[in-house]
């Protein structure tokens, strides 16, 4: 990978990354290199000269095609704001300016995708229908558990055993691998609660999870970026003792045998609803589910059918080199 920024008159006026992600191009040797970062004041020349900058070390190496933004790659940040602006953005979400997308688009990028973030108001029941599915006796050999922190990073390699297996084959999917799983443990145990992180087992066998993080946003919102002298202490008083009112479904996965099975219908129901209950009990009011594949509809409908409204829009572009 490579950083640059924009200088301008001795002013910091713009910044861009571009990154090889080798993993990535093992499962699609197609010769895409990525960019990311990507951040600057609205003068076009400005987007020229980071996009050509960034595009030119990708071709240097033998990169064909460019592809963006991530940061750094599909499993963390992705994504360019182009709907919901005027929204604030849940945790690991960008939040971009409007004029950057029409920026993109005049250096030549295309959209390849868009990815949904649907915005969930817990505080109103399920419709009857999901109602009645969660409320039915579980089936035999189906249970719901918390998250157990004495044997976390079992747990963890758990959840990424899960993912890996059912997100694979879905579009720019790259398996999460023992050092991404390491990080994750790390960096997201301080934001885990057991009552928002829930495992579904399936005659022993662990099939499904679904992670939700208390939205660190929210709490950070104005201290101007300023963690000392007093920053830390309000943001952790806000965390840990007033709360906070809204999170975020950053993960969630159901093994794909146990989709296709008696239960495939029933288990994102009771994943849901169970965090639902738990995080209107401890006084979260909205919860963000993102992101979802525009054309991953059975997902789409589950959360349009729970009340979720696509309230932002996030593209990925691409550009032949």
């Amino acid at each position: 990978m490579q950083f640059w920024l924009a200088v301008k008159d001795g002013r910091d006026v713009g910044r861009i990354s571009a990154q090889i992600d080798r993993s990535a191009l093992a499962v699609r040797p197609d010769a895409t290199g990525l960019f990311g970062m990507i951040a600057a004041e609205d003068d076009p020349e400005i987007f020229r000269l980071l996009l050509d900058t960034a595009a030119a070390w990708l071709r240097a190496r033998g990169m064909t095609r460019l592809q963006g933004p991530f940061n750094l790659n599909i499993n963390e940040e992705m994504g360019l704001l182009v709907d919901g602006f005027d929204t604030p953005p849940m945790l690991l979400m960008g939040h971009d300016r409007p004029y950057v997308g029409p920026r993109l688009e005049e250096q030549g990028l295309a959209r390849e995708k868009d990815v949904l973030a649907y915005l969930y108001d817990i505080r109103v029941d399920l419709p009857p229908g999901a109602r009645r599915l969660v409320e039915r006796p579980l089936p035999d050999g189906l249970t719901v558990r918390p998250i157990d922190f004495k044997r976390y990073h079992q747990e963890i390699r758990t959840v990424t055993d899960i993912f890996n297996d059912a997100w694979a084959g879905n579009w720019g999917f790259v398996p999460l691998d023992e050092t991404e799983t390491d990080y994750l443990a790390k960096s997201l145990k301080p934001l885990l609660d057991a009552r928002l992180v829930f495992l579904a087992e399936w005659r022993g066998e662990a099939v499904g999870f679904l992670v939700t993080l208390p939205n660190l946003n929210e709490a950070i919102r104005d201290l101007n970026g300023r963690l000392f002298p007093f920053g830390l202490m309000k943001m952790l008083w806000r965390l840990k003792v007033a709360g906070v009112k809204t999170a975020r479904v950053p993960l969630m996965g159901i093994k794909r045998a146990a989709s296709r099975s008696m239960i495939g219908s029933l288990l994102p129901f009771l994943l849901i609803d169970r965090v639902r209950r738990n995080a209107a009990a401890m006084g979260f009011t909205h919860i963000e589910l993102s992101w979802i594949l525009e054309d991953n509809l059975p997902m789409r409908r589950i959360n349009e059918s729970l009340g979720g409204t696509a309230y932002q829009t996030y593209r990925i572009y691409q550009k032949p080199l």
